[in-house]
């Protein structure tokens, strides 16, 4: 019974080690967004995180007769990246971005993470 509840028991910190692995840290996609940079702010409670919006050129609607802009909400983890896009608010950017599956608090309250600045320029 010993050997059972042993076996048991890696088996199942291995699968939610997994699990885990595969809900925040696997990169389920990447891509690039351009976009004038609306804001970036610096804030939170216990975890100060990065986050910032992308408004994309161009418009859509959901239902005839409505408009509606693209917007791209992200957050970023490296400070060199934040702190050029903090100074460069209203200016157009091409942001390389990662998609994770879920958040976690230190990363961001966002899903999609940029890592790296593209192309700069102004409108």
């Amino acid at each position: 019974m010993r050997k059972f509840l042993g076996i048991f028991s890696i088996i199942l910190v291995l699968v939610l080690v997994i699990f885990f692995y595969w809900r925040f840290y696997y990169v389920f996609g990447e891509g690039v967004k351009a976009g004038e940079l609306n804001y970036m702010v610096k804030k939170g409670y216990v975890f100060k995180t990065y986050e910032g919006k992308l408004i994309q050129s161009g418009l859509r609607s959901k239902t005839p007769g409505t408009v509606a802009s693209y917007e791209f909400e992200f957050s970023v983890e490296d400070d060199s990246v934040a702190n050029v896009l903090m100074l460069n608010s209203g200016k157009v950017f091409e942001l390389h971005y990662k998609e994770y599956l879920g958040t976690i608090p230190w990363r961001g309250h966002s899903k999609y993470v940029v890592d790296k600045i593209i192309n700069m320029k102004e409108e």
